[in-house]
């Protein structure tokens, strides 16, 4: 199993648990996260939900041994969770890396509790390719503008203090606690009356809809060109062999 359920009252804890990979995401871990969320969004025991990953490591995005876009589900989209319809909270607990597909999966949540070591970054500009899991606009959302534009840019790493002072982190936690506050924030949301949570999900999905449908037509677009050209097959070789990517121009 590459991941991991636990139940602390009505939150469900997803845990991705593929260390030896970072918790980078193939379509075996896609299809258990996946099932996790239905199970949270099926089962009206439970409240709330946590993702969060294993050993220190929140998750390095997608395996690139993986095949390219086996890592869409039926009901979330990537990885299970990235076009996921909710209407029960989840919240991301990040300890290390949040990296490409991981700080899109942040993006994915309601809320994100973070270690004070956790770091997120979007490196795919720097491996020739684009941030497909909704990253290329979402960060524009979450972020200021200019911050998001800095980490599509340059793929460089926006520390936890700094995304917190931006307001992107809800809650800094000392490191090896950010599960533990997120199953508190959890507790705290779950004060809260159900139908209420339900109803402002779905406002606020509502809301983001038409922004949404353009983000993800204007990324599978550019992203389609991307792949016709060599940069792309450059970038992920350079990255397996730990050297600078050489570009054609």
């Amino acid at each position: 199993m590459s991941v991991v359920t636990e139940r602390f009252d009505s939150t469900l804890v997803v845990t991705i648990d593929r260390y030896e990979k970072r918790n980078a995401i193939d379509r075996n871990t896609s299809e258990q996260i996946e099932s996790a969320l239905n199970e949270l969004e099926d089962d009206s025991s439970l409240r709330a939900g946590v993702i969060t990953g294993t050993g220190g490591v929140f998750c390095a995005g997608s395996d690139l041994k993986a095949e390219i876009g086996s890592n869409y589900m039926p009901r979330g989209g990537e990885y299970g969770v990235i076009r996921r319809r909710r209407t029960k909270p989840l919240i991301a607990a990040v300890e290390g890396v949040a990296f490409g597909g991981g700080f899109e999966i942040a993006l994915a949540c309601d809320l994100i509790v973070a270690s004070r070591e956790a770091r997120f970054a979007l490196p795919e500009a720097t491996r020739g390719t684009l941030a497909a899991s909704g990253g290329m606009f979402r960060a524009q959302r979450a972020l200021p503008r200019n911050v998001a534009n800095e980490l599509l840019l340059t793929g460089e790493a926006l520390s936890a203090e700094r995304a917190y002072a931006f307001g992107f982190v809800n809650e800094l936690c000392e490191p090896g606690k950010a599960l533990s506050a997120a199953v508190e924030f959890a507790r705290r949301i779950r004060k809260a009356s159900p139908a209420s949570i339900r109803a402002t999900l779905a406002v606020r999905d509502q809301v983001w809809e038409h922004v949404e449908a353009v983000g993800w037509n204007a990324t599978e677009e550019h992203l389609e060109s991307v792949r016709r050209g060599p940069e792309m097959a450059e970038g992920i070789a350079a990255f397996f062999e730990r050297r600078p990517p050489h570009w054609a121009d």
